[in-house]
C-alpha cells in the first residue's frame, strides 16, 4: 500500500493552483517506478520548450494561429517522433509520462500532456478537453489580425491534426458506439484535476483487465484522495482488498459503501444485484474477519 506521505504530497501537487501537470504525472508514475528521477523528464520538457520557442518565434502578425500549430506539430511529430500507440490501446507504458517521454509514444491523454507542457514552454496556450472516449485539445485561435474567435480542436493522438465540427461529431459517434446529440460543452476546458483524474481512471482500468489488484488498490487511493465523494471508487477499494486478502479494509470499505448508497431504512436504494452482490461480500468478510479475533 501507498503510503500516506505519498498521498498527500500527491493531492497537494494536484490540487495546486500552479498549472504544471508533468510533476503531478511524474509523481503517478513512481507508483510503477519508485526511483524514478522526475527532475530528469522535467529538464527534458523544458529543453524541447526552448527549442520550440525558438522555432515558433514570437507571436507576429504574418502568422495565423493554424500555421503555428502546424509548425509546433512539425517540431513535435516529426522532429521528436511522438506517435499514438496504435497497436496495443492497453499498454501500461503509455499511461506513465517518463514511457512516453522516453519511447516517444502513448495513449490520447498522455501525449495531450506532453503536448500542453511542451506548448506552454513554447508561449502556446493549450487547454486540455475531457472529450468522450478521446482526450482532444483546444488553442485560441483569434489574433489581433483576426477576429475570428472559434478555437482550434487539436488531435494529439492523430499528430496534432486540426478538428471540424463534423470531426468532433464523427469522432463522438465512433467511440460512444452509438449516435448521440453532439453538445458544444462536451468541448470545454479540462481541469488540472480533471486530467488527472482521467489518467489515474484510464489507468485503473488497465490494471483491473491485468488483474493487477495492488497497483489498482494504489490508484483507487488517490481517486479517493481527490474526490472522496465518488463512492464507486469507495466500492472499487474494497473490493481490490478483497481479492487481496486484506478482509478487514475491504470490510470497512464495502459496509461504508453501502452504508451510504442506502435509504434512510437501511435498506439498498435500488435493490440492483450488484448490491445484493456486495452484500454477499460484506457478509463473507464479516465471517472471516470474525474468525481472524
Amino acid at each position: 500500500m501507498i503510503s500516506e506521505e505519498f498521498i498527500d504530497k500527491f493531492v497537494q501537487i494536484a490540487k495546486s493552483p500552479e498549472p504544471d501537470l508533468a510533476t503531478a504525472a511524474l509523481f503517478i508514475a513512481r507508483l510503477e517506478y519508485p526511483r524514478l528521477d522526475a527532475s530528469r523528464y522535467l529538464r527534458q520538457l523544458d529543453l524541447m520548450g526552448a527549442v520550440a520557442l525558438q522555432r515558433l518565434g514570437p507571436p507576429s502578425t504574418d502568422v495565423s494561429p493554424v500555421e503555428r500549430i502546424e509548425a509546433f506539430n512539425s517540431y513535435l511529430y516529426i522532429d521528436q517522433g511522438f506517435a499514438g500507440n496504435k497497436s496495443n490501446y492497453n499498454d501500461p507504458r503509455d499511461s506513465f509520462l517518463n514511457e512516453v517521454l522516453d519511447r516517444r509514444t502513448g495513449i490520447p491523454i498522455t501525449l495531450a500532456l506532453v503536448y500542453i507542457e511542451i506548448a506552454r514552454r513554447a508561449g502556446l496556450v493549450v487547454d486540455g478537453i475531457n472529450f468522450p472516449g478521446h482526450f482532444l485539445l483546444r488553442m485560441r485561435r483569434w489574433s489581433d489580425t483576426s477576429h475570428d474567435d472559434t478555437d482550434l480542436i487539436v488531435d494529439p493522438f492523430h499528430g496534432g491534426a486540426i478538428l471540424s465540427e463534423t470531426d468532433c461529431r464523427r469522432l463522438l459517434r465512433d467511440h460512444s458506439g452509438a449516435e448521440l446529440d453532439f453538445n458544444p460543452k462536451l468541448l470545454m476546458r479540462a481541469t488540472k484535476q480533471q486530467i488527472l483524474i482521467r489518467m489515474l481512471v484510464n489507468l485503473k482500468r488497465i490494471y483491473v483487465g491485468m488483474r493487477s489488484f495492488p497497483q489498482g488498490r494504489d490508484i483507487t487511493d488517490l481517486l479517493l484522495a481527490l474526490n472522496p465523494s465518488v463512492l464507486t471508487e469507495l466500492r472499487d477499494r474494497g473490493l481490490f482488498s478483497y481479492h487481496l486478502n486484506d478482509f478487514a479494509a475491504a470490510l470497512r470499505d464495502l459496509e461504508a459503501y453501502l452504508r451510504f448508497t442506502s435509504r434512510g431504512d437501511g435498506n439498498i436504494s435500488d435493490g440492483s444485484k450488484e448490491h445484493e452482490e456486495i452484500w454477499e461480500h460484506v457478509k463473507t468478510l464479516r465471517r472471516r474477519v470474525a474468525s481472524l479475533n
